[in-house]
């Protein structure tokens, strides 16, 4: 492609709503323009970066037995009823009404779709297992679009679902995706790790979110020093390491705390650390009351929560809800006494002795509470958020966190969609079974959005082999210059032969210009054309080592392979 014939509109300023370096650099080097808040136009080289990234996907989607197919994005309300989600799926989905005042939604995603075609073509277990996906543009009204691409009303996701009539398939299809997506990932060239994760309003059960290590990231990621274990931090197990505390039980004793309410005031009143005091939190679970207690040091994990208790909603109780059901206020609430509401501990709670606690009395605290002694426990389960310095679930290393940019995630949906909407097959003894899901869905635009932050210096974007919009840039230094404009001439058609995608900029523009914009737009391979024409010699430069040496170009194809060989 020559560059004077490239539509390519860089811009020398940081856009001032640009917050991040992809959203910059991909605006500053003509990739993407915005159209409104979270809607953006993808340009010739961004184009170009999003259908390598989609082959790249369907390659290895094909490998791992899914066929690609494609759905509406007008999705009826009646599928969205059916499944129970057209009210708790929340503002996010774009709903609209036809000129039949019929109700629609624009697709966020293609569960209920998906499940109505499958549960009325299938009706024999000999048609299953099935794993089909499609590359689509997705709509979610987000209500704080921001960094670009990476949080956007509109996207282009990859998305697929198997059907099955055995969990053993399940897992294997499960399997084999998380495999395929670790190789996308990885032919992308991005740093990530799967990570366990709750599955949100999806649904299901068992799944993992991929993400990319970034300091922009909005995930926070539990990973250990020494193995591959990681998790959302919401989901990151705590393996106890403490032990029964040996201290001799003491006299329970009600003291005035006057003023004191939160976990530091009441450590600082009482001279004790906040690792002795129980923090007790009231929580209505589905409407009905939960006592919850961990350690003082310790944060309550309200998905570890919900999940333990097999809770649709949980929630902080309100002011009105402690009096009634504890005759207090929230800052004085404590087990002792309670006996009407149930009561749920964190693992490390029955290990503490002579401990803090509320005393359900405004302005009062228990000292030397023991649990059992002074007040029962109804179940004990891991209740915290993991903290850096916690021992790994996998018994190698420690936990440490890092950011980061989710790109894909995959699911076990089981019979989450399959049994409202019923999806049935006829099994092998003529019976009507609930076929079992799973759900893969890849981020193919923010995937690019990571990419760019990923791959990039303080001149502009380096984007690695696989995905670079054009391979090779070959500069003519001065257009203007006889022997300069017919070498480079020559060489476009070289390697245009030789199979290299190559940008051409022939531009009447000064080599500065045309330096910049080829740090800007980051190929990886740059041949410029300058002085040494006559002579039969030209410049190589490496665009992310930013090593740059002559070249005769008798030599040039050795040089090019010698180069893309360590790229690849």
């Amino acid at each position: 492609m020559r560059q004077s014939q490239l539509f390519m509109p860089t811009l020398r300023e940081v856009p001032a709503d640009a917050d991040v370096k992809s959203h910059q650099l991909l605006l500053r080097a003509g990739f993407i323009r915005q159209n409104a808040a979270g809607i953006y136009s993808f340009l010739p080289l961004g184009k170009k970066v999003l259908h390598k990234i989609e082959n790249i996907v369907r390659e290895e989607m094909n490998r791992a037995g899914s066929q690609e197919m494609m759905m509406p994005a007008l999705q009826l309300a009646e599928l969205w009823h059916e499944s129970g989600r057209w009210y708790s799926y929340g503002p996010e989905l774009m709903r609209l009404k036809d000129r039949h005042d019929r109700d629609f939604a624009l697709g966020a995603t293609h569960e209920e779709v998906i499940t109505s075609i499958i549960r009325d073509e299938v009706k024999s277990y000999k048609k299953l297992p099935l794993n089909l996906y499609q590359i689509q543009t997705k709509f979610r009204d987000e209500k704080r679009p921001r960094f670009g691409l990476l949080r956007g009303r509109e996207f282009i996701m990859k998305d697929a679902y198997s059907f099955h009539d055995k969990q053993e398939s399940l897992d294997e299809t499960y399997e084999t995706m998380k495999d395929a997506y670790s190789a996308i990932f990885s032919r992308c060239g991005l740093n990530f790790r799967a990570v366990l994760a709750d599955s949100g309003a999806i649904g299901g059960k068992d799944n993992h979110e991929f993400m990319v290590l970034s300091e922009i990231g909005e995930d926070l990621i539990a990973y250990s020093t020494e193995s591959d274990f990681a998790a959302n931090i919401e989901m990151a197990p705590v393996v106890l390491k403490e032990e029964a505390s040996s201290e001799s039980p003491l006299e329970l004793e009600k003291v005035e705390t006057q003023t004191a309410k939160n976990i530091d005031d009441v450590s600082v009143f009482l001279n004790v650390p906040a690792s002795k005091i129980i923090k007790s939190l009231l929580y209505m679970a589905d409407g009905e009351p939960v006592l919850v207690l961990v350690r003082g040091d310790h944060e309550v994990n309200e998905i570890k929560l919900k999940n333990e208790l097999s809770a649709s909603e949980i929630v902080m109780a309100s002011e009105e809800d402690a009096v009634k059901w504890l005759n207090t206020k929230p800052g004085s609430i404590g087990p002792v006494s309670v006996s009407d509401v149930k009561v749920i501990a964190d693992q490390a709670v029955p290990l503490m002795a002579n401990a803090v606690c509320g005393a359900n009395e405004e302005g009062y605290h228990f000292v030397n509470v023991n649990a059992d002694r002074d007040f029962k426990i109804d179940q004990t389960a891991d209740l915290r958020f993991v903290v850096e310095g916690d021992l790994s679930p996998d018994g190698k290393g420690t936990i440490i966190f890092a950011k980061g940019i989710e790109v894909g995630h995959v699911f076990k949906l089981g019979k989450v969609y399959s049994e409202p909407m019923k999806a049935q097959y006829l099994d092998e003894n003529g019976k009507n079974q609930i076929m079992s899901m799973g759900c893969y869905g890849i981020g193919v635009s923010r995937t690019l959005a990571a990419v760019a932050e990923e791959n990039n210096d303080e001149n502009g974007l380096i984007w690695p082999l696989s995905l670079t919009p054009f391979e090779v840039h070959l500069i003519a230094v001065n257009s203007k210059n006889a022997e300069q404009s017919a070498l480079s001439d020559e060489l476009y058609e070289q390697l245009k032969s030789e199979g290299y995608d190559c940008l051409y900029d022939d531009r009447p523009e000064r080599a500065g210009v045309k330096f910049t914009d080829s740090d800007l737009i980051g190929l990886p391979i740059r041949v410029m054309v300058g002085k040494k024409a006559g002579e039969g010699i030209v410049e190589v430069k490496i665009r992310k080592s930013g090593e740059s040496y002559e070249v005769p170009v008798s030599e040039l194809k050795s040089v090019l392979k010698r180069e893309w060989d360590k790229l690849v």
